[in-house]
């Protein structure tokens, strides 16, 4: 069962640049730290496919043993981990969530 989950969730993370494992959807993210991670993107003009685990509790508890990270949400780049809403908020106001996306040609610099 794991293998499969994972398979669904290798093929999300591959098919698209940018992937968020969020509680709700872009449009109407359901947990605060989810709306932070959306509102991150936006701002910065990054598009990025959410995937609602509110819909899907195999991919809810899938995706946190997939990475072996705990919390929602989750945010892949080019099939990199990043980490979840602190993580992103702090390598954002440092700067560094701009420089990586402008490295992998995601961002203008």
């Amino acid at each position: 069962m794991e293998n499969v989950i994972f398979d669904r969730i290798q093929k999300q993370i591959d098919s698209n640049d940018v992937v968020l494992y969020m509680k709700g959807t872009a449009v109407f993210p359901q947990c605060g730290f989810s709306a932070a991670v959306v509102q991150v993107l936006s701002q910065l003009g990054i598009p990025f496919k959410d995937v609602n685990v509110l819909e899907d509790s195999d991919i809810r508890e899938g995706i946190k043993d997939f990475t072996n990270w705990p919390t929602l949400p989750q945010l892949y780049v080019k099939g990199e981990f990043i980490g979840g809403c602190d993580i992103v908020r702090e390598m954002y106001e440092t700067g560094e969530l701009q420089e990586m996306l402008q490295q992998k040609g995601l961002l203008a610099a």
